[in-house]
């Protein structure tokens, strides 16, 4: 992606695949959701556990070695993977976006354990001692070294995955602090 804009980078193929996600599910899918208000309403609200639990069960079982090795070398797996890895985050930023006043420590709940589970795996990117994909033949294609590449994507993902999270909590927060200072004033 970067190679075509004439960028010369240390991008490997899992970075630059990290990269990817990120831009998509943490600033394209909630900058979208969040400009354009799209809210469902309560019953997507009350589907925020499950949007939230999916959206980790499938960033977690994407990235397992043996289904990314899989995806990268079929491309049809990763249209797959990059696909339901983007409906996953609409339906979760979805969720976070309808939660009611009454409900939106919830929401940040919800950022809260995605951003650090989202971290964890970033972490694990960063601090394995070993590669932990067999990339095949595309290890090298980009990146001299596929342990900088794998450490590359976890830093990716530690740096940009919490940011847009805890910048979504601290909309959230402050518009609920601001409704209850609102709701004291009427009150007071």
């Amino acid at each position: 992606m970067l190679e075509t804009l004439g960028m010369d980078t240390a991008f490997g193929p899992l970075s630059l695949h990290m990269l990817q996600h990120v831009v998509v599910m943490n600033l394209i899918v909630p900058a979208a959701v969040f400009g354009l208000s799209l809210r469902g309403g309560p019953w997507l609200w009350k589907s925020w556990p499950v949007a939230t639990a999916c959206q980790l069960a499938l960033l977690w079982i994407w990235h397992a070695p043996p289904a990314l090795a899989f995806a990268m070398s079929q491309p049809l797996a990763m249209i797959a993977m990059h696909l339901s890895l983007a409906l996953a985050a609409l339906w979760f930023w979805m969720s976070i976006a309808s939660a009611p006043p009454t409900g939106r420590w919830r929401a940040i709940f919800a950022l809260i354990v995605t951003g650090k589970l989202f971290c964890l795996l970033g972490a694990l990117l960063v601090f394995a001692p070993r590669q932990l994909f067999d990339m095949g033949g595309h290890a090298h294609h980009m990146a001299a070294d596929g342990l900088a590449d794998q450490q590359l994507a976890g830093l990716i993902m530690l740096t940009a995955c919490p940011l847009s999270y805890v910048l979504i909590g601290i909309v959230i927060s402050t518009r609920w602090f601001l409704s209850l200072e609102r709701e004291a004033a009427r009150n007071g």
